[in-house]
């Protein structure tokens, strides 16, 4: 079972990009952050201390994967939308474990501590030389 979840944090570690076949088709393609999603709560003269922040690993399915592993780095402020999932496993000692996971819709960096955005040319085409929005949907 999930439930919503939309939470704003910091990346803890370097994403990993893994990739999986899919017999007939594109290999699916996935990101995996792990992120610190704090509960920041003012606390005296303009200062703020944390209150029942927790690490989550997020893992997003996105045919540009790759892509976005190498724009994701430690340190960076990322709001996340998604899913919130149990995920429940036997160790190598056998044991079982358990531990929260989010399932991310996306992943939207957030502008601190940024310095500078440089974008790549787009990799569609025009439909329309008159069309003034060429922005895919």
């Amino acid at each position: 079972m999930a439930t919503d979840f939309s939470g704003e944090g910091n990346i803890g570690s370097q994403p990993e990009f893994l990739e999986f076949p899919n017999p007939g088709g594109e290999p699916r393609r996935l990101l995996r952050l792990n992120v610190y999603f704090d509960n920041l709560v003012p606390h005296g003269q303009g200062e703020f201390e944390d209150r029942g922040g927790f690490w989550a690993n997020v893992e997003w399915w996105h045919r540009d994967a790759k892509q976005f592993a190498s724009v994701f780095s430690k340190g960076m402020r990322v709001i996340v939308p998604g899913k919130i999932i149990l995920d429940q496993w036997t160790d190598n000692q056998n044991e079982e474990r358990s531990a929260f996971k989010i399932r991310a819709d996306r992943i939207g960096i957030l502008p601190h501590r940024i310095e500078s955005v440089c974008l790549q040319p787009p990799k569609y085409t025009n439909v329309s030389e008159n069309s003034s929005n060429t922005s895919p949907r």
